[in-house]
């Protein structure tokens, strides 16, 4: 546990000095200022969609910039030969990035539409969202070597990402949509402004907790192959 706070410390730091902090800080600011110019909104509805599409870049490409920013220091390889273990790595960044994003969505949703919410089913839905995003980013973008190699490709692997928003907006409710990862924390923040069924928040709380479990599996089997396997090699 203590090497597991200790490498959160670290991360929250790596984060502050290359600015992501600073990035969250205007986009947040940008947005208040934005959102709150908009008439007549029901943001009961809108905020789930906002949350989801926002998160993209605080969640899934804030990991990758995080990765690649390692990968350009050698910090990343050299993960290997210090006592922490890969589930501690993967856990403290997605742990520090949960810290940054989800204070900055929350004061986003209340500077512009005060506290009338469920914060546990909101507070909930955003950490399970940001788990998920953060687990795939890091999947995605250990395979690349340098920014430019993944930024156009990061494209088609983000391309699903809005595909619950079809069942949420009436455009196509169809069971198979429940099967989407993104669907259940979607289901959560929907059920922290208006009223849902209780068996979808059950549905939401279970099978967003599967998607993380999942997700951090096959990440932890992504560093061994990526980042633990080429090291050892080249150290053979």
């Amino acid at each position: 546990m203590r090497r597991l706070l200790a490498t959160i410390r670290c991360d929250i730091r790596l984060q502050y000095r290359n600015g992501f902090y600073a990035v969250s800080a205007f986009v947040a600011i940008v947005l208040i200022i934005i959102l709150r110019r908009l008439p007549d909104v029901d943001w009961a509805v809108w905020w789930p969609a906002v949350i989801l599409e926002n998160l993209v870049v605080n969640a899934f490409y804030f990991m990758a910039g995080l990765v690649l920013l390692e990968k350009e220091e050698g910090s990343l390889e050299a993960q290997i030969v210090t006592p922490l273990r890969p589930w501690e790595y993967l856990t403290a960044k997605v742990v520090s990035l949960a810290l940054l994003s989800f204070f900055e969505t929350i004061l986003v949703v209340v500077a512009v539409s005060g506290v009338s919410f469920n914060w546990i089913l909101l507070g909930t839905g955003i950490l399970m969202l940001i788990a998920i995003y953060a687990l795939y980013g890091f999947f995605v973008v250990v395979r690349y070597a340098s920014i430019s190699e993944f930024i156009l490709p990061s494209a088609l692997w983000t391309l699903g990402f809005s595909i619950p928003l079809l069942y949420y907006f009436d455009l196509w409710r169809h069971a198979v949509l429940f099967l989407h990862p993104l669907q259940a924390p979607l289901v959560l923040m929907q059920a922290a402004f208006e009223p849902v069924p209780a068996w979808q928040i059950a549905y939401g709380l279970l099978y967003a907790s599967l998607w993380i479990a999942l997700a951090f599996g096959v990440t932890r089997r992504a560093f061994r192959r990526f980042v633990v396997a080429p090291a050892r090699t080249v150290t053979a």
